[in-house]
């Protein structure tokens, strides 16, 4: 209910063409969320903003109408940019901006990014397209090819600046923005304000108006909240377990990455459970068909980006799984707040690997309060609780129709083999539970830290959902990789992550540059790279989960730094990087590394 006494904002109060109105008044939007309305009149003005805010606030309508209606519609071609640090964000605001446009206006969205065909975006760009969408990576690639113009920009967005600047597209963005005309409009959104991104806004920005949305800080009561210690590569198994175990209607398990929605939906879906995927890559007609089915409990399991989940409100969901730890607080409480809704109870559970403790303790000063520790049921757990099901069940049937043929049947083999009905029941039970006799042992403790599982913990890429390093070993589950390759390995070691690039430090090349060639063309997350080793005539790159071959013949026909990089997969030493001294041969195919060829930077680490 609102307070009478409280004036309230309507979107007709924030001088937005009538045009726009209408379209904002057919989504059924009303009122601006506070970021709305502090931004939209600004730029509305020709003002330059800086805004602090988080996912989730509404910034793609507190930009993305301003920049509608600053389109000169009477000319096609390039006039808006919308920069953002990944492909399924570009999709979604894409997405969102094309729902705001008014019919009838003529104007066009095309989104553009790595690891898709150029042709369709290409064709978007050249049939006049005047608002644009992308990643900084095919972005430049595009500016390079003479596809987008930067010169005719009239109104540019830095969407997530702080996540560009953590994937390494600083550089992009710095050659972006330095391309485009002295008076062009920017609106530049970030969760955070570090030191880099003040700098971008001090040297592109115009005497900006700052805003600062206040962070959410109070979850929602009715969700009681717990985490469990899980090491990366037994999440899936704990997952299972867990939903095993839960009596609620419904769940939705949040993960990062688009590639995790899919990984762990099929793990999901190869353990019998009744599970969908979403992520921002899903059309709103299959996404809302999705919603539809775990609403009408065709689906009971839900696994979604923090991007695809939003405004997601289904009742029946009872437990939220945080499979991946949100990096803010703020994400944490959105993705909470998914359950426990209309007066009902929720749960939330949030695994944690032990090195990401530390982002528990940012979620708790967050939402003000401890959250409590959970055990991960074991195997006997779940069989208990299944058997336990089943008994309920059959309780249940005795109280319905008559038994008579089932009854009969069993007298009569009683009578026949002389099995006593007891046995005869707690065998039929064994046989439902798929217990075969062997004795029920815990393959692994989930919450494990040994030596091994400790040293997997500490390594830089081990999330092979989140960040694409390797499971146990060197193995993912199914043991293959993202394109369902089979490994190759060497004594244990995997040999086919680690790349040469034809690029090095005499090029004047860096981590982040490097990173943002591979992300923009490889269709890559900055966070899937491992680590770089920059030489004076070459780099070499990990990447952990390797590329698809079409991925790699993009990568390699890029150019950074005027030069072409030629990735290929390396066959030196797996520590040539690591080398002490000139220690003789450690070069790759016969290359003999000496003092000259130390890697300029040992390792580069996200932003």
């Amino acid at each position: 209910m609102t307070d009478a006494s409280m004036p309230s904002t309507h979107f007709s109060d924030l001088g937005l063409p009538e045009d726009l109105l209408g379209a904002v008044s057919a989504l059924g939007f009303t009122t601006p969320t506070p970021i709305q309305e502090q931004a939209v009149p600004a730029l509305l003005s020709g003002r330059d903003i800086v805004g602090v805010a988080q996912t989730g606030t509404g910034k793609t309508a507190a930009f993305g109408l301003p920049l509608l209606a600053a389109i000169d519609t009477s000319r096609r071609g390039q006039q808006a940019l919308v920069l953002t640090p990944t492909r399924e964000l570009a999709i979604q605001v894409a997405d969102a901006i094309s729902s705001f446009v008014p019919r009838g206006s003529g104007i066009e969205v095309v989104s553009i990014y790595g690891g898709s065909s150029f042709v369709p975006q290409l064709r978007g760009l050249r049939s006049g397209a005047q608002v644009v969408v992308g990643t900084p990576g095919r972005v430049i690639d595009m500016i390079e090819r003479g596809a987008l113009d930067a010169a005719s920009l009239r109104f540019v967005v830095l969407d997530e600046a702080d996540e560009m600047l953590r994937m390494g597209f600083a550089e992009d963005v710095e050659t972006i923005l330095t391309d485009t005309p002295e008076d062009v409009q920017v609106a530049l959104f970030s969760a955070t304000m570090p030191a880099p991104i003040r700098r971008v806004a001090d040297t592109h920005l115009t005497n900006p108006v700052e805003i600062s949305i206040a962070r959410q800080s109070t979850p929602i009561a009715s969700v009681t909240q717990s985490y469990a210690i899980v090491p990366f590569r037994n999440k899936v198994e704990a997952l299972t377990r867990v939903l095993a175990l839960s009596d609620t209607d419904a769940a939705i398990v949040f993960v990062r990455t688009r590639d995790a929605a899919e990984e762990v939906g099929l793990a999901l879906a190869g353990a019998g459970v009744s599970v969908a995927s979403i992520s921002g890559d899903v059309a709103q007609r299959d996404r809302e068909r999705i919603v539809e089915r775990l609403r009408g409990g065709e689906v009971d399991v839900l696994v979604a980006t923090d991007v695809a989940a939003r405004g997601l409100d289904v009742e029946r969901i009872g437990l939220v799984v945080n499979f991946d730890i949100p990096r803010e607080g703020e994400t944490y409480v959105h993705r909470i707040g998914r359950t426990g809704r209309a007066g009902r109870t929720g749960e939330a559970l949030t695994f944690v690997t032990p090195k990401e403790k530390g982002k528990l303790r940012q979620i708790e000063r967050t939402t003000g309060g401890k959250i409590a520790e959970r055990r991960i049921p074991t195997r006997s757990d779940v069989m208990e609780h299944q058997v336990a099901k089943v008994l309920e069940r059959a309780q249940a049937r005795l109280g319905g129709a008559p038994l008579t043929r089932s009854t009969a049947a069993l007298a009569a083999h009683t009578e026949r083999t002389g099995t006593e009905v007891g046995d005869l029941a707690a065998a039929l039970l064994a046989l439902l539970m798929g217990d075969d006799g062997a004795p029920v042992t815990e393959e692994v403790d989930l919450a494990d830290r040994a030596e091994r599982g400790d040293r997997f913990e500490r390594g830089e890429r081990h999330d092979r959902f989140e960040r694409g390093g390797r499971s146990d070993r060197g193995h993912d589950r199914a043991g293959r990789d993202r394109g369902g390759r089979e490994r190759a390995h060497r004594g244990g070691q995997d040999t086919g992550n680690r790349y040469r690039i034809a690029v090095g430090h005499r090029d004047g090349v860096t981590p982040q540059g490097i990173v943002g060639a591979i992300t923009g063309e490889g269709g890559l997350r900055g966070s899937e790279i491992g680590k770089i080793d920059i030489f004076p005539s070459f780099s070499l790159v990990e990447i952990p989960l390797g590329l698809e071959s079409d991925a790699q013949r993009r990568i390699a026909a890029a150019s950074l730094a005027g030069r072409q990089l030629k990735i290929r997969s390396d066959s030196g030493p797996p520590n040539r990087g690591s080398f002490r001294g000139d220690r003789g041969d450690r070069g790759d195919r016969g290359f003999r590394a000496d003092r000259s060829e130390r890697p300029a930077r040992r390792r580069f680490s996200d932003a």
